[in-house]
């Protein structure tokens, strides 16, 4: 199975940026800074989503990340698929902090359980015979919708464009760079959306 040792974000003010995260979440290393001033504007085409145990987790996260400088873009609520809210971050980044729980288990934490990157494509079946192509394996399928990618330590999903900014709550269209990359053991490669992997060091 590929694994994916992190996600490493492209942004001007690293030390803000660092500031910002350790603050507003509890990552373990997963996430990696760089400076860069590469031009970009709207809508960057991805998503991170941090999954947790329960609502309460899910408020705290969110109100850590406001008070440390996040613009609110969708509040969390209550769904049929659980409970989550969306933010963005001082570089730009957007978050999305959810749980598939509606009930409380224990005292909120900031105990993250899973880092998912969500990469907005253009067509997401031609997305998939790429990956595929390049040795990846398909953990979840739902056709021309959503596919989730076989990784270890961060999921990497491919979903439509235009439904992943929808569910994040921004206007779909943007330009420029993505100021991302995946890093692991999948090789270095640039796929059909300009989506950047990056092999881990030995």
């Amino acid at each position: 199975m590929t694994s994916i040792d992190r996600i490493t974000l492209e942004v001007p003010d690293p030390a803000a940026a660092s500031a910002f995260y350790a603050t507003a979440f509890d990552l373990d290393g997963q996430l990696d800074l760089r400076a860069s001033q590469t031009p970009t504007s709207g809508f960057r085409a991805f998503t991170l989503s941090l999954v947790v145990s329960q609502p309460s987790t899910v408020d705290r996260l969110i109100g850590t990340a406001v008070e440390a400088g996040a613009r609110p873009l969708k509040p969390a609520t209550k769904g049929f698929w659980g409970y989550g809210g969306t933010v963005q971050a001082p570089d730009g980044a957007i978050w999305k902090v959810a749980t598939s729980s509606k009930k409380e288990t224990g005292p909120p934490t900031r105990r993250v359980d899973d880092l998912v990157l969500l990469l907005g494509v253009a067509d997401v079946k031609a997305s998939k015979r790429f990956y595929v192509d390049r040795g990846l394996a398909v953990a979840k399928g739902f056709g021309s919708k959503y596919v989730e990618l076989a990784t270890e330590n961060i999921k990497v999903a491919l979903y439509g464009r235009r439904a992943l900014a929808k569910d994040a709550g921004v206007p779909q269209e943007g330009a420029g760079a993505h100021r991302l990359a995946v890093v692991g053991d999948a090789g270095t490669f640039t796929d059909p959306d300009g989506f950047v992997w990056e092999a881990s060091a030995a």
